[in-house]
């Protein structure tokens, strides 16, 4: 059994000569978008990352469940390069060498192929983040956007999924890079540092490269003077800095407002609330902002969220809010209100949709009024009841961020393909709930979800269709890739199966984007 570094080269080496190529100075081009097969179906080329840089074939290689950058040269593999390979050395009078799809190849591979770097896609009107819990998913999330005019957000994490998953920014880069790699994906894509929430985070997701900053204000927001009486308002109004107090109450203070045919009127009372709320918050927005010049000029996407709140965030504090980043001169591309209803993780959208619908509208035209950034729909995934509305309002200049239902269709993939590994996590998964809980709100009463004995291997997918089982299997992903009973086999499925997996996402991704009214450029 061949299985070592240099038996997998040399099998990759008889794919490419087995499919006519054979000269290693110029990119080949190859009809087949699927990898092409060794005989014995154990090694694999990915025919679309078939690339040449100076006179050396580069190219992704998959070889017994494991993946490689692999690349040939009739001249012989640059030194510089060479001394990181995992493998390097001679193969039918060629050089070869073989790398780990690691942070290390990928700072040598970006240097030769600018394309698999992120970038900031501040200037691209319909964007959606598809955050990869995984490591894998890239190829999928790329077949879901190519022929469509849409710009993905394809490395996506917060530190809370970093913390669950045991990676690390660089980690989810790379990742995303070499998935673009294998996909010949050149049209640019983006990177997220998701909900952070201080400069050092911030510092070591930038390290990482990610060009966009999702800025989580939720711990210098305070939201108790929402309910506080105008008494006390006053009262800690008096007691802020005058300068502040000039400020809003020139700005602010019983101003109207109008924007876009509507008037919004803030009332004094609201603007010192207002204040109280939020202006420590926007300060250190204002920080980040100018943190985030000097590090990357303007080669950057900063979301302001303002969503992890109990309570809807009311058009004047929007207002509010906007103005003043604009006054600021804040680079904002994004921004996330909490809107009206619920958005939880996994499932529909639950309210009203023709009263999200009303508020949602508004929203849009204080965006536009503001500085035209985008509205920003956050636990976006399978939100379809309101998709049509957003996609109407913001005339498609949005982001949407999805990244749970990824890993959904992930495990959708296993109860299709592998029954007894599906019906393991989904009973492991109550013994992650209660603590999963404690990090994700949901309502779902997994009580009334059937038993997975009652049910045949061919009904298990539809596990995944039921709102109670979806939010069930979505927050104890971290149990569950940490289990050293599912682990290693989820992995393994998932490879063995990976075209159907990265099918089975592409078409629910591209759902998303159907019901959202993205046209296609074909």
């Amino acid at each position: 059994m061949r299985n070592s570094p240099g038996d997998a080269a040399r099998s990759a080496l008889e794919v490419l000569r087995r499919n006519g190529v054979d000269s290693f100075d110029e990119t080949p081009e190859l009809p087949a978008a699927r990898p092409l097969q060794s005989e014995s179906g154990d090694e694999a080329v990915y025919a679309r990352s078939l690339k040449v840089f100076d006179r050396t074939l580069y190219a992704m290689l998959r070889a017994r469940g494991e993946k490689y950058l692999f690349a040939v040269s009739r001249r012989g593999i640059d030194s510089d390069i060479a001394r990181i390979a995992l493998w390097r050395g001679a193969c039918d009078g060629v050089e070869a060498a073989l790398w780990r799809p690691d942070w290390d190849a990928y700072v040598v591979l970006r240097a030769m192929f600018p394309f698999i770097e992120p970038v900031s896609l501040r200037g691209k009107r319909t964007t959606i983040g598809v955050g990869d819990r995984l490591g894998i998913a890239t190829p999928g999330h790329i077949r879901a956007v190519r022929d469509l005019p849409v710009a993905p957000v394809l490395a996506q994490q917060s530190i809370r999924e970093l913390t669950l998953t045991n990676r690390t920014y660089r980690e989810v880069v790379a990742d995303a890079a070499f998935g673009v790699f294998q996909e010949g994906y050149t049209a640019g894509y983006g990177a997220d540092g998701d909900h952070l929430k201080t400069l050092a985070d911030i510092d070591v997701a930038l390290d990482a490269g990610t060009p966009m900053i999702t800025l989580d204000l939720t711990e210098v927001m305070d939201p108790r003077p929402a309910e506080w009486p105008i008494s006390r308002i006053e009262e800690r109004f008096a007691a802020l800095d005058e300068r502040v107090r000039e400020t809003v109450g020139r700005l602010y203070a019983e101003r109207s407002f109008p924007v876009e045919g509507e008037t919004i009127r803030i009332r004094a009372e609201e603007a010192m609330r207002c204040a109280l709320m939020y202006w420590r918050a926007l300060d250190f927005a204002e920080r980040v902002d100018a943190h985030l010049a000097r590090k990357r000029k303007n080669a950057y996407d900063l979301e302001i969220s303002i969503d992890e709140t109990t309570a809807p965030t009311l058009p004047s504090h929007h207002l509010f809010i906007a103005r003043e980043l604009e006054r600021r001169g804040v680079s904002v591309n994004s921004l996330a209100p909490r809107f009206v209803g619920e958005f939880q993780k996994g499932i529909d959208y639950i309210g009203d949709p023709t009263e999200f619908g009303r508020q949602f509208a508004t929203h849009c035209r204080i965006a536009r009024s503001c500085g035209d950034y985008k509205i920003s729909i956050h636990s976006g995934s399978d939100k379809f009841a309101v998709y049509p509305i957003v996609g109407r309002e913001t005339h498609l200049r949005v982001h949407v961020k999805t990244a749970g239902t990824s890993w959904l269709e992930a495990v959708r993939t296993v109860a299709r393909v592998e029954p007894t590994l599906y019906r393991l996590m989904h009973a492991k998964a109550f013994d992650y709930f209660d603590e999963a809980t404690k990090l994700y709100h949901i309502s779902a009463d997994v009580s009334a979800i059937p038993p997975v004995e009652s049910v045949s291997d061919e009904e298990l997918p539809a596990y995944l269709d039921r709102d109670e089982s979806r939010q069930l299997l979505h927050i104890t992903y971290g149990g569950l890739l940490n289990d050293p009973e599912v682990r290693g086999r989820f992995f393994e499925v998932l490879d063995r199966s990976e075209n159907a997996h990265h099918e089975t996402l592409a078409a629910h991704i591209r759902r998303h984007l159907d019901v959202l009214g993205v046209p296609s450029r074909k």
